[in-house]
């Protein structure tokens, strides 16, 4: 047409195809630039590996199977304290210290002195029985004279209830005096000793209750403190808690008495076994866990209260689909395994996986049963086939879906 440039030609799909089969690669269009590649790079499937004889005599083929597996469940844990075999030990008497007798790390024995304290509360409340013991006397040998004196004539019946009335409350007075005492901490022969001395003592024991190691001190000495005060930590360490934290997802298949197993950071080499004693039955609303424990027996004493450890449960054996751990390939941050499609041809697959279990994984999803994967060599085969993809030009992807 007149006054106008002259159009380009365009591209056409025809002229692609001749381009792809004469061994080029069509780059630009109206130019008609081209460059020259192998035909067999530009139709290669980058998934695709073929190997020559010497990389297969580098791989172990075997196949998909199924197996009987056991679920492993791996959850942070932690060693604790058994508290049943946990005492705090406290005041009974408000007072002073004025003397500490253990130090944390040290083992007592049930009824050991661990501190000493100077109390005028106690003081006050002996005071108070020895006052109620002098009464009950004076109420006793009213009412024994009131009964001479009945006998004689000299007093009426109603002096003599009255007396007898007055002994009582005297007696009862001294009983409340003694069971305060009890509360107190005296023991029934201190009691005695007190009611036959006369004399009054300020210095109150605080003893364990229990037979174990002191784990922790909370006061210093004069330091005051009342009964409610925590004075020492005392636990039996000859046996203690793993504890672990299972996700509110999976503790549903969690039940007691499962195989149990834990790895504690502190002592690399050395694996707990032993069998889940116990299951929460309610969720921690902050974690959104579920408390469970394994009763360990701890007679070296080299687990300590606070380690850390990884706790492996398994669950019932279960009949499943497995390949060998070796298989696995990371792709993508994906699963991938290479399946064998011919001979000396492999491809590599997405795949579902669970849990590992004694070097195997289980299949959920990807692999059909009787496949053959690459076992061993995978991570090599893996690196020619990405090696060759670069050199023929093709992108390295994985796939979107399964197989």
């Amino acid at each position: 047409m007149n006054g106008l440039s002259k159009a380009r030609t365009p591209c056409l799909p025809l002229k692609v195809l001749l381009l792809l089969l004469t061994g080029f690669v069509l780059t630009g269009c109206g130019e008609g630039k081209v460059t020259p590649v192998s035909p067999q790079a530009a139709l290669q499937d980058p998934l695709e590996v073929s190997v020559d004889d010497s990389m297969q005599a580098m791989l172990r083929l075997e196949p998909v199977v199924w197996a009987e597996v056991r679920e492993t469940l791996r959850v942070p844990g932690r060693i604790e304290v058994d508290e049943t075999r946990f005492a705090r030990v406290g005041a009974s008497v408000t007072g002073r210290i004025v003397e500490l007798g253990a130090a944390v790390g040290q083992p007592v024995r049930r009824g050991s002195v661990l501190a000493t304290i100077n109390s005028t509360e106690l003081a006050g409340t002996q005071l108070a029985y020895l006052k109620a013991l002098s009464q009950r006397q004076l109420a006793e040998r009213a009412a024994l004279r009131a009964e001479q004196l009945l006998d004689a004539d000299v007093i009426g019946g109603a002096e003599l209830q009255r007396r007898q009335a007055e002994s009582q409350q005297a007696q009862a007075e001294v009983s409340a005096a003694r069971d305060q005492l009890r509360v107190l901490g005296m023991s029934v022969e201190a009691i005695d000793a007190l009611a036959r001395t006369r004399t009054v003592n300020s210095i109150s024991q605080v003893v364990s209750s229990i037979q174990g190691t002191v784990i922790e001190r909370k006061v210093t000495q004069g330091q005051v403190v009342q009964p409610a005060d925590s004075i020492y930590l005392v636990a039996d360490l000859s046996t203690l808690w793993v504890v672990a934290d299972i996700p509110e997802q999976r503790a549903g298949k969690v039940r007691a008495g499962e195989m149990v197993e834990a790895d504690v950071v502190a002592l690399p080499g050395r694996r707990i076994k032993g069998r889940l004693s116990f299951v929460g039955v309610t969720v921690d609303p902050e974690t959104r866990t579920v408390r469970a424990r394994m009763d360990v027996a701890n007679p070296d004493m080299d687990l300590k209260p606070a380690m850390l450890a990884t706790v492996l449960i398994r669950s019932d054996p279960q009949r499943m689909q497995v390949i060998p751990a070796a298989a696995v390939v990371r792709e993508g941050n994906r699963d991938h395994v290479f399946v064998q499609i011919a001979p000396s041809r492999y491809r590599l697959r997405l795949v579902s996986l669970g849990d590992e279990s004694d070097g195997r994984r289980v299949v959920l999803g990807g692999l059909l049963d009787g496949e053959q994967v690459v076992s061993e060599g995978a991570f090599h085969l893996n690196n020619e086939r990405r090696q060759r993809a670069t050199q023929g030009g093709g992108s390295i992807k994985t796939e979107a879906g399964n197989g």
